[in-house]
């Protein structure tokens, strides 16, 4: 207890030294954010190993990112990841961190849950690699990505500032992406076209609950699987397509974001929250789904050509070091 009293009146003092030191007025989100986060020490050069051979994908809109070279950086129009949970023991942060250091974009879609406040009201969870995604997301929005938050139902406060540019990232309630192409696509959470998040709330909290522990069992499950040589294989997204209530339901929400896409005049719709990552042609409509990055580690991409493709990233180009053991103070002479 004295320890997290101590710890919460260091981040209040960082906060308020930062702050004072900005403009008056609103704060930048980055100062607003950063104040509450340590240090990160992500510019700290590593060795990169060769990522292990794998095969390609065989769909035509999927990509199979482990074919790049470690030492080159993918270039996009545009990247949109959604669906991260920072803050919950599911996420795949290292994952994520690990993709966001080999693949630059001109724009970066944050298409909602990027932090679970939900689990954070139970329970407070953050570890380091948590804060590094923050981090990371903070510099490239400051090295010139074009950053654009869409929340979702889990960071739903963050609804509230709606068309506010704070420092380098611009909150929107949903936006309209124009491809390379001339494509007008809507991009959107997709949580205000779920009913039982709409309607029957406590039943969303329930299965948020009963979800958590379904992840857990994956992360155990996928233990195994790396100390036997197999690469990430999401259990829980395999038990949830197996149900056919499940599969309805992600019909249903499929062709109520298309329906609501050509209402407002646009071509398609790219959205996340069922943590199903999907391109195809729903009612005359695009359809897309950028996935997650708690089960299947997937981002939606645009090349510069304007073509749309799904990336996985279920191997890790620069596995994260291993813990350094802490050194122990020499004994003082007497």
């Amino acid at each position: 207890m004295v320890h997290a009293i101590r710890f919460a009146r260091g981040c209040l003092a960082r906060a308020a030294h930062k702050l004072r030191g900005s403009a008056a007025g609103t704060p930048p989100l980055p100062v607003a954010l950063a104040a509450f986060m340590p240090p990160s020490g992500l510019d700290a050069p590593a060795a990169r190993p060769a990522p292990a051979a794998t095969p390609a994908l065989s769909d035509a809109n999927q990509h199979d990112a482990r074919q790049t070279a470690p030492h080159t950086v993918q270039r996009y129009r545009a990247i949109w990841v959604s669906d991260v949970h920072l803050g919950t023991a599911g996420c795949q942060a290292d994952y994520l961190l690990d993709f966001l250091k080999h693949n630059e974009s001109e724009r970066l879609y944050l298409v909602g849950d990027i932090i679970d406040g939900w689990q954070l009201r139970r329970g407070w969870y953050w570890p380091q690699s948590h804060n590094d995604v923050v981090q990371k997301l903070l510099r490239k929005a400051r090295k010139g990505t074009e950053v654009i938050y869409v929340p979702g139902n889990h960071d739903e406060m963050a609804r509230q500032f709606d068309g506010l540019a704070f420092g380098d990232i611009t909150v929107r309630e949903d936006a309209v992406h124009v491809t390379a192409t001339g494509r007008h696509l809507w991009v959107v959470h997709g949580d205000l076209f779920d009913g039982v998040v709409q309607h029957a709330r406590w039943l969303a909290y329930l299965g948020d609950s009963l979800y958590t522990v379904i992840l857990a069992l994956n992360r155990h499950f996928n233990r195994v699987r790396a100390r036997l040589g197999f690469p990430y294989w999401s259990l829980s997204q395999y038990l949830k397509h197996q149900v056919k209530n499940a599969v309805n339901y992600i019909n249903s929400f499929e062709h109520a974001m298309v329906e609501e896409a050509r209402r407002r005049g646009c071509d398609g719709v790219i959205c996340g929250h069922i943590h199903k990552a999907e391109i195809r042609e729903v009612d005359g409509q695009l359809y897309c789904n950028d996935g997650d990055w708690v089960e299947s580690l997937s981002a939606l991409v645009e090349t510069m050509e304007g073509e749309l493709k799904i990336v996985y990233w279920t191997t890790l180009l620069d596995p994260p070091a291993p813990p350094r053991a802490r050194r122990r103070r020499a004994a003082l002479p007497a």
